[in-house]
């Protein structure tokens, strides 16, 4: 499909929010699948994050666990991207897409074949239902994302149409991703109430067995619709997939390790360094693997809580930066494999370096002459993170930072760091019991030189969730996804109204009318370019606020895997690990 607007609808079997998409019409397969791979076998996962338990089946409602790998397996939506560009779309439900001349409308016609896994064929009604349900009872976010759908429109038994209230650009790729399940789904149960019903969807697995707590185990629908439409050629290609759960991450490891499962992607440097070795490793039993990717690494960092008044001075926002020493830890602790994040969208072309130039200073000035309270530095060189690498120091950064808390009215006395009422800087750090623990104790000690009085809240994943749906705490270690082509989700993670609405990505609780027009900006963007500059503007002015004390992150996912299953020849250019073996390997030797 074409980017450009022309005077007639334009049609297509994909669309591209910039480019012309890769894949021509007619092709039969993504290039980072193997299309003749055989179908048939187990694999054997692990909870692929701190959910140690789940309680529902429905990964769309806002209380509750969901069931790992449920939205993967049995939710398909009307169009797919590929993982080989970005802001592209190819038809899965859809066998159609037709975007009207003006851009205000985007119209699916659904492949006839296409069919729930109870028999019923999938409908327009079917997505008009989903859709309508999403916003009205499904969980905050979808509020902020479908925010510049004006309607969904029933246009017969096979085609829907999307009305939006702006000709934005990236408004096809976002409800082309409407996840559509069957209106017959817990019949007669409120959508937010639904918990342990089978969904009826679409999508090549169906639950099999499950126990709560324990696993869940998916088996492959041999009636599924799918299995020869040219996006899924290749994939999906286990019989069973079965996930296990435990509750820590030694416990899982130590499960690897005795064949309790398959596959595990390892976050933590230097379990990966220390904890994956031994004779099936020598072996060739078990294969140690670093899987090269081109993702954007995104942001990772401890987050303040901004509605709690003691991180609304941005002095003490800094000064909680300067308390961390990336370089001791990555020679102590991760083995030099890491690099310091320095951006909301690092490791891409969209972060925010130097000083503002083009395009990203003319908008930044465009912002300023409009009225806009912008802070004179946004247009000085973007921030970066303090570093202890000589001659720096964290005695340096430390006394750096004792000066900013005096600065914001903080100072040592009495055995602690008060403020003029004599009030103690104490604050808790929530922590779900992952690998970052340990990290988390280094940095409060450090904090405790301040005069801080620090506390590590450990939870297990489900209160942590809960207590993060309603920004109940004042800091914690929070990793956001990564994106290639930011757009409406931005509203959602930055946006002021999404501030106050429980359940949403805001979770530093952001409110800025400046992020507000940058967002705007990005969102009505109309080429790559215009994206690009209102991304880096964004990220400049996001960076001055010291909302996030970043993390670290690697080029590389790391991966261990017991040597049986096959795998495509080449690897995609942006994917996340534990989909990418879920949708592209298959089984070459039984357990």
């Amino acid at each position: 499909m074409a980017t450009g607007c022309s005077n007639t609808a334009m049609a297509a079997h994909a669309f591209s929010q910039y480019d012309t998409p890769k894949y021509p019409p007619g092709f039969t397969h993504f290039d980072y699948v193997n299309p003749d791979a055989p179908k048939g076998g187990t694999l054997y996962l692990a909870n692929p994050d701190r959910r140690s338990s789940f309680d529902k089946f429905n990964p769309f409602s806002l209380k509750g666990v969901a069931a790992a790998g449920i939205s993967t397996l049995m939710f398909e939506t009307l169009a797919t991207s590929s993982s080989d560009e970005v802001a592209t779309m190819y038809g899965l439900l859809a066998d159609d897409m037709v975007l009207a001349p003006d851009r205000l409308a985007m119209s699916f016609h659904l492949n006839p074949r296409a069919r729930f896994n109870n028999g019923d064929p999938v409908t327009a009604e079917d997505v008009k239902y989903s859709y309508d349900t999403l916003l009205a009872k499904g969980a905050p976010q979808f509020k902020s994302i479908f925010v510049d759908v004006k309607d969904c429109i029933v246009v017969g038994p096979a085609t829907v149409r999307f009305e939006f209230k702006t000709p934005n650009r990236e408004l096809p790729l976002i409800v082309g991703g409407v996840p559509v399940f069957s209106r017959k789904w817990a019949a007669g149960t409120s959508f937010d109430k639904i918990q342990l019903a089978a969904p009826i969807t679409s999508g090549p697995y169906l639950i099999d067995t499950y126990d709560v707590g324990r696993s869940i185990t998916y088996k492959r629908n041999p009636a599924y619709w799918g299995n020869d439409i040219p996006v899924r050629k290749g994939s999906f290609n286990f019989e069973r997939i079965v996930y296990r759960f435990y509750q820590d991450d030694v416990a899982r490891l130590e499960a690897f390790k005795a064949g309790e499962f398959d596959v595990v992607v390892e976050y933590s440097a230097k379990n990966w360094v220390r904890n994956y070795n031994g004779p099936k490793f020598r072996s060739g039993e078990i294969v140690k693997r670093e899987l090269a990717h081109s993702n954007g690494a995104g942001m990772q960092g401890f987050v303040m809580n901004l509605r709690r008044p003691l991180f609304e001075d941005i002095r003490v926002r800094q000064a909680l930066g300067l308390a961390l020493d990336f370089e001791w830890m990555n020679r102590q602790l991760f083995y030099g494999q890491y690099k310091r994040i320095y951006s909301f969208f690092n490791n891409s072309e969209l972060a925010a370096t130097g000083v503002p130039q083009g395009d990203e200073l003319k908008l930044l000035e465009q912002l300023r002459n409009a009225g806009g309270r912008m802070d004179p530095a946004v247009f000085g060189a973007a921030p970066v993170p303090p570093a202890t690498d000589p001659p720096g120091s964290l005695r340096t950064n430390l006394l750096r930072a004792r000066e900013l808390l005096r600065q914001a009215g903080w100072e040592y006395r009495d055995g602690a760091l008060r403020n003029a009422r004599g009030e103690v800087f104490a604050f808790e750090i929530l922590d779900d019991q992952s690998a970052m623990s340990r990290i988390i104790s280094i940095y409060a000690h450090t904090l405790e030189k301040l005069g801080m009085q620090v506390t590590q809240r450990t939870a297990d994943y489900a209160l942590v969730a809960q207590r993060m749906e309603n920004f109940d705490f004042d800091m914690t270690s929070v990793r956001f996804p990564d994106v290639s082509s930011p757009g409406t989700e931005m509203f959602d993670m930055f946006g002021s109204k999404a501030a106050d609405e429980k359940g949403s990505n805001n979770v530093w609780g952001l409110k800025d009318p400046v992020v507000d027009q940058l967002v705007t900006a990005l969102v009505k963007a109309t080429t790559r370019k215009e994206l690009v500059a209102a991304a880096r503007g964004l990220d400049r002015v996001l960076l001055h606020q010291h909302i996030v004390i970043p993390h670290w992150y690697s080029s590389t996912h790391r991966i261990a895997y017991r040597n049986r299953f096959g795998m495509p020849e080449r690897l995609p250019l942006y994917y996340q690990a534990d989909p990418y073996v879920i949708s592209t390997w298959w089984q070459v030797k039984p357990k």
